[in-house]
């Protein structure tokens, strides 16, 4: 039996930190983008590629519920939540559920291909560009500018779709989804009998993964400088 009230540890701090900061670095990026502070677009850009780096290291060394390999539900499981969803029937995840998990896929590639053809774009004018743009030539330049400003548009409507979604699931199943995110847990009761494990985070690991990070960031700025 479960204890009534107790809750257990679903998302670690650092997940919810990136989580956060990726919202308020998307959004600064936006803002840097049309207010033409091309200096400051180009730091939220390391910034935010020192966020994903650090995503792409945790999801291989973090905790359960962050592990990227846990991202790919199988077809079996996929199918059974939709219907389950369509049955208006919903049981809570340690984790994302297999819907969410896609989401989480197509927001992250979306994120990783905006941030990487930042790097390379150049403008119209060639006055404006990223870090590694000398590093190709002017129209390989444009043709990466050209997918950054596709990637964002999409990566615009995922968040939105996600957004959308959280508000489903609360105004729905009564399922809270942004409390976990800011608290990290969840209520022992909402997974019983299968109490999942607890989901702390090692901070040998985290250093590795920040390390790693702060690395991928450093190549790319002395890189193109």
């Amino acid at each position: 039996m479960t204890a009534p009230g107790k809750r257990v540890l679903v998302w670690d701090w650092t997940i919810r930190l990136f989580h956060w900061l990726i919202v308020v670095g998307v959004a600064t990026m936006w803002w840097t983008a049309e207010q033409g502070m091309m200096d400051w677009h180009r730091r939220v850009g390391l910034v935010l590629l020192g966020l994903l780096a650090y995503r792409l290291v945790w999801g291989t060394i973090g905790p359960g519920t962050v592990r990227l390999s846990r991202l790919v539900p199988s077809p079996g499981a996929l199918v059974a939540y939709v219907r389950d969803l369509l049955g208006r029937r919903h049981t809570p995840h340690a984790g994302h559920n297999p819907v969410g998990s896609l989401s989480v896929i197509a927001m992250l590639l979306a994120l990783v291909t905006q941030v990487s053809t930042g790097l390379f774009s150049v403008d119209v004018d060639g006055l404006e560009s990223g870090p590694l743009a000398s590093k190709v030539s002017f129209e390989t330049g444009r043709f990466f500018a050209e997918i950054h400003e596709t990637s964002f548009n999409v990566l615009l409507a995922l968040i939105a779709l996600h957004v959308v979604a959280i508000a489903a699931y609360y105004l729905v199943f009564r399922d809270n989804l942004v409390s976990p995110m800011l608290t990290g847990r969840r209520s022992e009761a909402d997974f019983a009998p299968h109490v999942p494990t607890d989901s702390r985070a090692s901070w040998l690991r985290v250093i590795l993964s920040a390390a790693l990070a702060l690395g991928a960031v450093s190549a790319v700025w002395f890189t193109g400088n």
